[in-house]
């Protein structure tokens, strides 16, 4: 076994992400001055600034997989001056519409009170007072004040990280090393001393192989872990000091949507934001905002209390964007980039330990996403700021990054921002989906219309206690006999079970027109946008095999945004191709089979790995 190599550096840092930008950017501030000289020594380099390394398993800085609707409070006062112009698909927001959408199908699994809804608006022929109807959707006339983002911006968030990040090497504060996958923490006596690099030229099992290289150790005085949600690092910390009392990180959603060219006769003006309820299943929010250049970025969310096994988002998504009320403004045009990615939905509930020795969490990771406003870019961002503007302080006054001094700093700075009043404010606010649609939709509103004081109480579940099997999912509308034929098909064909369920439940057939809708492999190819370097172990992989032989949901099959976990044909246990993966992390938490170890956890582990989505217009 080669030698593993050491670098001491003063600050290394996990994931490039808005938290991270926002860090960066603060930080160098502080650390060096406007000509580049610096405002304090290195401990490592004497006579430079403190030495900072950003390693990004993406292979590009710009590879941010969302399109943005934000208020963008934090991001302008930390720029201040900022215009939307100068950032690549950013512009100021000019309209918002919430719209009901009503099931064109039948196909649609929805509650009696909606089923009642949408049959009073067919006999009131689509005239709700105060409303617009047209095209079997219902435009609210009223937004919540928590809703609302006017003032802010919309934005490609893959073009922000890209320009953050160009701007923050220009001050030479901080190298950004985009595929470089991070595989664990360094911790020694419960201090975290720096990150293990992941190992290179192994086979897909981890073992080495020709031209095999051990992942470095970088060690450094501060581990600054903005990976997000999913990602491993900040995971393995979870897993080796727990998480507070009372926080769980058991709600989830899948973002997948599209960057598409709009043609020419839409009417939506440049800053639209439209937001959806309703269709393509009632748990399904969707999502469109218009950029500069006659560009949208749309798509779905479709979250950890959709209790469906079979939960494909792709094909929700193309259903999605054929309703009456989108398509007749999206017909015509042209998809150019494809993503998806994993939400971490507890907010204030699944913040974890935010500090300890020699490390500190920022981001979506570290429990800032407001579930209630709908936003986290802002607030990612804002707490990478908090976190820089402590590190700079603690740097200045020659002290050391102990949990302690952190706490101090940081923490003190994020408990005392709007950041943490807002998530107090929406800790309680999607309880109630733990217990249907209504009264989720009802426990939002309550939250919101309350400053928290009320909500909906329901107690948040593991997804494997909330997914059924696919017979309870379907019974009364597809028979065992009929769903264990259609498995039985699909397992020989190597295919997943989805298409040929919703096509027998009355959902149509998508019409691929080459442009707009298109086959989920082609989504994957389109413009060589999903890339794996070679060399690197498979980082999906599945922790017991023989509960993958007994389950008969596989919904890390299902629910795979980028088909990288197929059914095996001659075994239970799923193949996985990181040709494929665009590392979204939907496997991670939508398997229905908990972990032997861990019953928090699922049988799915999900490890460092390079590639993925390749595209900045995400």
């Amino acid at each position: 076994m080669d030698e593993r190599q050491v670098m001491e550096t003063d600050i290394v840092c996990v994931g490039f992400g808005p938290a991270m930008g926002g860090f960066l950017t603060t930080l160098a501030k502080g650390i060096v001055n406007e000509d580049g000289s610096a405002v304090m020594e290195s401990t490592v380099v004497p006579g430079l600034p403190p030495q900072v390394i950003c390693y990004e398993r993406a292979d590009d800085i710009g590879v941010g997989v969302s399109g943005v609707v934000s208020k963008a409070r934090g991001i302008r006062e930390s720029l201040p001056g900022l215009d939307a112009a100068c950032v690549p698909l950013c512009t100021p927001i000019t309209e918002e519409k919430v719209v009901y959408l009503l099931d064109p199908h039948g196909a649609s699994r929805r509650p009696l009170p909606l089923k009642a809804a949408d049959k009073a608006i067919s006999l009131l022929g689509g005239r709700v007072p105060g409303c617009t109807c047209k095209d079997m959707a219902v435009e609210l006339p009223y937004i919540p004040p928590f809703l609302e983002k006017h003032g802010g911006l919309t934005f490609s968030l893959g073009q922000f990280n890209q320009w953050v990040g160009s701007n923050i090497m220009a001050t030479g504060a901080a190298q950004i090393w985009p595929s470089s996958p991070v595989a664990a923490p360094i911790i020694e006596h419960r201090k975290v001393v720096g990150v293990r690099l992941a190992d290179q030229g192994v086979d897909k099992a981890g073992k080495p192989d020709a031209a095999f290289m051990p992942g470095m150790d970088v060690r450094a005085k501060l581990t600054v872990l903005g990976d997000g949600p999913v990602g491993p690092v900040g995971r393995a910390i979870d897993e080796a000091r727990g998480l507070p009392m009372g926080h769980h990180q058991r709600d989830y959603a899948v973002g997948m949507k599209f960057v598409v060219d709009l043609p020419g006769n839409c009417s939506w003006k440049v800053g639209t934001v439209i937001h959806t309820i309703g269709f393509p299943e009632p748990e399904i929010f969707g999502f469109l905002y218009v950029l500069p250049g006659h560009v949208a970025s749309l798509g779905i969310f479709v979250p950890s209390w959709f209790d469906n096994p079979v939960r494909t988002a792709y094909r929700y998504l193309q259903h999605w964007m054929q309703h009456p009320y989108l398509w007749k403004q999206l017909r015509g045009g042209t998809i150019r980039s494809f993503g998806a990615k994993t939400l971490q939905e507890s907010g204030k509930n699944g913040e974890p330990y935010l500090v300890g020795d020699g490390y500190a969490r920022i981001g979506e990771g570290s429990g800032t996403t407001n579930v209630l406003t709908g936003s986290g870019v802002d607030e990612a961002w804002t707490s990478g700021v908090q976190l820089g503007e402590a590190v700079v302080q603690l740097l200045e006054q020659g002290l050391p990054f102990t949990s302690e001094n952190l706490e101090k700093t940081y923490v003190a700075r994020r408990r005392a921002s709007w950041v943490e009043a807002e998530a107090k404010i929406a800790a309680r606010s999607r309880e109630g989906f733990a217990s249907g649609f209504i009264p989720g939709i009802v426990g939002m509103a309550l939250a919101g219309l309350t400053k928290g004081a009320l909500c909906w109480p329901a107690d948040s579940q593991p997804v494997h206690k909330r997914i059924p099997s696919i017979e309870e999912y379907y019974r009364g509308r597809v028979s065992c006999e009929e769903i264990q034929r259609i498995r039985q098909e699909a397992t020989a064909k190597g295919l997943a079970l989805h298409d040929a369920l919703m096509d027998r439940v009355g959902w149509p057939e998508i019409k691929y027109d080459g442009n707009l809708l298109i086959s989920h492999q082609d989504a994957l190819l389109l413009g060589g946008k999903v890339q794996a370097a070679p060399g690197y172990a498979d980082h999906v992989t599945f922790e017991d095999h023989d509960t993958c032989r007994a389950c008969c949901e596989k919904t890390c099959i299902e629910a795979c945004s980028g088909q990288a976990i197929t059914t095996n044909p001659d075994d239970g246990v799923p193949l996985f191709d990181r040709e494929k993966c665009v590392h979204c992390g939907a496997c991670l938490w939508n398997c229905s089979k908990p972990s032997k170890t861990d019953p928090e956890r699922t049988n799915v582990r999900f490890a460092a790995g390079a590639g993925g989505l390749h595209s900045a217009e995400n």
